[in-house]
């Protein structure tokens, strides 16, 4: 069995400040743990403060893994693109990460599933590591289609660029019915979409299904934390609302330490 560190990446959306961002530092002094690797994604306009920070503070969080991503990139490297990032400016900026396809982005702005792909490609050829979140809606999932609509977003990806770009990725299953809700999957519900993820990633490469870290998003808090992680194909979170508290926010990278 693949031995995969958790992860719990913060997504602050457009939320946050700069005094969350101190107030989070100083309690990753006290975690004193790098089993759990904690991703912190802040808006672009924070990056530049919080990498700072991170620096500052390289010292104290000498036996904590904390890493800086970008919540979105644009699928063109450079040019006259106004109000666009790209990935070589979050990589200027010390991020390691980037969020791609997040059902806002796809919701909102019209992101489609060929544009992820390009986006995922682009995040990969700038040296970074794309989280790249699926889920399904309320509808689809009556319906008894999320494996359709999972399938469907994952393919997007591997018809460009194979099923071998996932080996340096990470995939993000958020439930839209679950997202800003305060309505979380169940543990089971995880595990199962987890787990059907993870099987179609190993039908091409088994050392990719075994060893890609899925991460689960969607109203995940500390209540519901500990039974969420503790499944066998659930690597830790994407958390949105929760990580703009310091003091849950690491509660939250604590339990995923100590996930079995």
């Amino acid at each position: 069995m693949a031995l995969r560190r958790p992860m719990v990446a913060a997504n602050w959306k457009m939320d946050g400040s700069q005094q969350l961002a101190n107030e989070l530092f100083d309690k990753f002094k006290q975690l004193k743990d790098d089993s759990v690797e904690v991703v912190l994604c802040p808006p672009s306009i924070y990056l530049d403060s919080v990498q700072k920070l991170h620096e500052a503070n390289r010292e104290a969080l000498s036996d904590c893994l904390v890493r800086l991503g970008g919540q979105n990139l644009s699928h063109h490297e450079f040019g006259a693109y106004t109000g666009e990032i790209s990935g070589k400016m979050l990589k200027e900026f010390g991020c390691s990460y980037v969020i791609i396809g997040h059902s806002e982005r796809r919701r909102m702005y019209g992101e489609t599933s060929d544009i992820v792909a390009d986006k995922f490609a682009m995040a990969q050829k700038m040296g970074l590591t794309p989280i790249l979140c699926v889920g399904e809606s309320l509808p689809a999932r009556e319906a008894n289609r999320t494996f359709e609509v999972i399938a469907g977003e994952l393919d997007a990806v591997i018809k460009k660029h194979g099923t071998l770009a996932f080996d340096n990725a990470v995939i993000a299953y958020e439930p839209l019915w679950a997202i800003g809700t305060g309505k979380s999957a169940t543990p089971e519900q995880a595990q199962e979409v987890h787990a059907y993820i993870r099987r179609r990633l190993s039908e091409v490469s088994p050392y990719i299904g075994e060893n890609i870290r899925i991460l689960y998003g969607g109203s995940v808090k500390a209540s519901n934390a500990a039974d969420l992680f503790a499944q066998p194909d659930v690597d830790g979170g994407l958390v949105g609302g929760a990580s703009l508290n310091a003091s849950e926010f690491t509660t939250l990278c604590r339990i995923a330490s100590e996930a079995e």
